[in-house]
């Protein structure tokens, strides 16, 4: 676990995302949750020892952000895509997916349930939590739901997962343009450390190398269509593993990583 500022700490070692969490005079604000099982009742007994958890700010759609909750009090804010997404999971298929992955975790999942947001917002809200400020922006980027937290009285930025810090980005559900603007308005909320979604904590100043990682995957897919390839044959053609390293625990997944980054691509760029 990091300590970012006084107040604020982060876990970027975790399978997953980076959970983090903020200690106020009035308790614990979590933004996102670990993805195990046996990591979320290490975090759990780890928060403990800073005060009891109020709230819970999930910042994007995907379970290796919100499956943790499970574990934890505290009132859950998301935007309202996130709650469409989480309403739609299968605990079933999760079970599953850990059955290969984490085996282990399984005993943990008794009397298991995806907790849902009951509170939502779309485009923005701000939450006062003793003597701290949560700004909950929506940024389309990584999907059209991602939200960022940002704490005005620690300059701390979570940015969910805009920002892939030093690792390969996931684009296969992206609204990459809006991805792009999302990283200038990013860059002017005047954050001094960012929390990213996945890699180390860092600073604003890794913005812009982010979005030439995205400009990169816009312009090879566009070079595709404009050259007249199929789908399948930009699929063939383009990769950035040699650019962009994707996280070891993933590895194995890098392909196929690429072939569903071109996918999203090629359809949001073909209309």
């Amino acid at each position: 676990m990091q300590k970012v500022t006084d107040n604020v700490y982060a876990e970027t070692q975790f399978a997953g995302c980076n959970p983090g969490f903020v200690v106020t005079s009035e308790g614990v604000v979590m933004i996102d949750t670990p993805q195990m099982p046996a990591d979320a009742i290490k975090w759990r007994e780890e928060i403990a020892k800073h005060g009891p958890v109020r709230y819970i700010m999930i910042t994007e759609p995907h379970g290796d952000h919100f499956t943790g909750a499970h574990f934890f009090e505290g009132t859950i804010i998301a935007h309202e895509g996130t709650r469409e997404a989480i309403m739609a999971s299968s605990a079933e298929q999760l079970k599953e997916r850990l059955q290969e992955t984490s085996p282990e975790s399984l005993p943990l999942l008794e009397g298991f349930s995806y907790r849902l947001p009951t509170i939502t917002l779309n485009d923005r809200a701000t939450v006062y939590v003793g003597n701290h400020t949560f700004r909950l922006i929506n940024h389309p980027g990584h999907t059209p739901y991602q939200v960022a937290v940002y704490i005005p009285e620690e300059k701390v930025v979570f940015t969910s997962d805009n920002i892939f810090y030093e690792t390969h980005p996931f684009l296969h559900q992206a609204v990459p343009y809006e991805w792009l603007e999302s990283l200038d308005r990013l860059q002017e909320l005047g954050a001094e450390s960012m929390v990213p979604g996945h890699g180390e904590v860092c600073r604003p100043d890794y913005i812009p190398k982010m979005k030439t990682a995205i400009q990169d995957w816009i312009d090879a897919v566009s070079d595709a269509i404009n050259k007249g390839m199929s789908l399948e044959e930009a699929q063939d053609t383009i990769s950035f593993l040699d650019r962009y390293p994707v996280d070891e625990r993933m590895a194995a997944m890098g392909p196929m990583l690429q072939r569903m980054n071109v996918a999203r691509l090629y359809e949001v760029l073909k209309k």
